[in-house]
C-alpha cells in the first residue's frame, strides 16, 4: 500500500477545454480510437447554413498518407508524421511524430459523397456539404 498525493487542482478542466467538449457535443463528437496508440490529431470545426468544414494543421505530411473516410455518421481521418533525424544529440525534440488518428461522430445530416478535401500550407480543409433536408430554405409568400 502506497500513500500518494492529491491535487485539487488538477481535476479541474481549463474554460477552453469546456468550451471545445460544449462545441463538439454541439456539431461533433470526438470518438478515442480504442486500443490503438496514436497521436491526437487537434482539429478546428464548424458548421455554415451550407456546410461542414473541419481543418487540421499537418506540417510536413504529404497529403498522399492521409486518409480520410466518412461512413454513415463517423469521418475518419489518419496518417502518420515521418519520424525525426537518426544519429543526431537532439538539444530540443518538442515536435510530435508517429501515426495520428481523430475519428468524429457528425451529429449533422452530410452529403458525404460530395466531401472535398484540400491541402494548402500543411492545413488540411475537408468541406463536407449539409444534406438538403438541414439546408435553411427560404419560401416566397404569393400575392393572392
Amino acid at each position: 500500500m502506497s500513500i500518494s498525493r492529491w491535487e485539487p487542482a488538477g481535476s479541474f478542466i481549463t474554460l477552453r477545454d469546456a468550451m471545445d467538449r460544449l462545441f463538439e457535443d454541439s456539431f461533433v463528437r470526438a470518438v478515442r480510437p480504442s486500443g490503438e496508440r496514436a497521436n491526437t490529431l487537434p482539429i478546428d470545426a464548424y458548421v455554415t447554413d451550407q456546410e461542414l468544414v473541419v481543418m487540421a494543421s499537418l506540417p510536413g505530411v504529404d497529403p498522399a498518407n492521409v486518409s480520410i473516410t466518412i461512413e454513415g455518421d463517423m469521418l475518419t481521418i489518419k496518417g502518420e508524421v515521418k519520424p525525426p533525424l537518426e544519429n543526431v544529440n537532439y538539444v530540443f525534440q518538442e515536435r510530435r511524430f508517429g501515426p495520428f488518428y481523430r475519428q468524429l461522430q457528425i451529429n449533422v445530416p452530410v452529403q458525404a459523397d460530395k466531401a472535398e478535401a484540400t491541402f494548402d500550407k500543411g492545413v488540411l480543409t475537408l468541406t463536407i456539404p449539409k444534406a438538403e433536408e438541414v439546408k435553411p430554405r427560404q419560401i416566397k409568400v404569393k400575392a393572392g
